[in-house]
């Protein structure tokens, strides 16, 4: 089986996009995506990543008009794609690994276990997920579909893949930071039973558009552990939530429990750090910005291969124009959903 070095690295991506556009017509599946400010077209077979990508990506009304992304969602099974090549050095090194691929004006991730090899062009708009079978890639990857390519070629565009939660009233709203566990899930689905809007639960796309931080929806899939899912009531949308996912949570899509869907935008007006308190009542209150930018850039940036200086950068611009909160939750989710209504409605900042 083939090796792949430093040396090679940028070849072996372009080699890998060109026979992915030789053997376009040989995929069972060509899926339309469109996203804010983008369309993607994707090629792949059958499989539970082409489900995924059906039912688990927000629908935009303006996408980009003309030039589209185009992605690949590769395995040898299609056409004359080849299998995955191994990584041929003793170490791999992420950093050194992102370095070499951007000099080339490239962006690739890999993940060792699985042989799973991930390319975009940034000039030419495409990439490849190359993988040893139509849904041989991590388990993560099929609730945020795609998640990577729109990181980088958001990232192109001075705009950032944010690992958050969302809640708003009246196109204001807050960012619901912090590591997993924090409760930001559980906070978002209580807003959204109790008539909040939202844009997203766990990836959002951010844009800094002069003074104003706008949120847009990128994915539409929820996620809550058995004791959330029964805490919160939703086997009254959910009767038969389907086997729990690799987090060990049932996972579902906004529709299945708020008709109304995802929000178009929201203008994010404050960042909100949750963390599960035990107290009966919910209290917001000031916290440093240094927490809040701890609670908000270092996973997401982990979770986002390359661009990381430009994260940094990005989320640290982000925290430094929002004022940032320390959200003590309660223990009852219609109650937590009113505190952080009443927040918004005083209009703070």
């Amino acid at each position: 089986m083939r090796r792949v070095t430093l040396d090679g690295l940028a070849d072996y991506a372009r080699g890998l996009l060109a026979a992915c556009d030789a053997n376009a017509a040989a995929f069972p599946v060509l899926s339309r995506v469109d996203l804010p400010g983008l369309g993607i077209d994707v090629f792949s077979d059958h499989g539970e990543l082409a489900t995924a990508l059906a039912h688990g990506m927000a629908t935009a009304s303006l996408a980009e008009q003309g030039q589209r992304v185009r992605i690949f969602l590769a395995h040898p099974g299609i056409g004359s794609i080849p299998r995955p090549a191994l990584w041929g050095e003793a170490l791999f090194n992420p950093h050194m690994f992102a370095e070499r691929l951007e000099a080339h004006g490239l962006r690739g991730n890999y993940f060792h276990d699985l042989h799973y090899w991930q390319f975009y062009d940034v000039e030419r708009r495409l990439g490849v997920q190359l993988m040893l079978s139509a849904d041989g890639c991590p388990p993560w990857e099929f609730g945020a579909p795609l998640r990577c390519f729109l990181h980088w070629e958001y990232a192109a565009r001075g705009m950032r893949l944010t690992h958050a939660g969302t809640l708003g009233v009246g196109g204001r709203g807050v960012l619901l930071a912090g590591a997993g566990g924090a409760g930001k899930s559980g906070t978002v689905v209580s807003g959204l039973l109790a008539g909040l809007d939202s844009v997203g639960d766990d990836y959002v796309l951010m844009k800094l558009d002069g003074d104003r931080s706008m949120a847009r929806p990128l994915f539409t899939t929820l996620k809550q552990d058995p004791a959330g899912f029964d805490r919160l009531g939703l086997a009254r949308w959910l009767p038969d939530p389907g086997p729990l996912n690799w987090q060990g949570k049932h996972q579902f899509r906004v529709r299945d429990v708020c008709s109304r869907g995802l929000a178009d935008e929201l203008d994010i007006v404050a960042l909100l750090v949750p963390r599960i308190s035990g107290a009966e009542r919910s209290a917001i209150t000031p916290v440093a910005r240094k927490e809040a930018l701890m609670a908000l850039a270092p996973s997401g940036i982990a979770q986002t291969p390359g661009e990381r200086e430009s994260g940094f950068r990005f989320f640290g611009e982000l925290t430094r124009r929002l004022p940032c909160y320390d959200l003590a939750l309660g223990t009852r989710g219609d109650e937590i959903a009113e505190t952080i209504a009443a927040f918004l409605d005083r209009g703070i900042p």
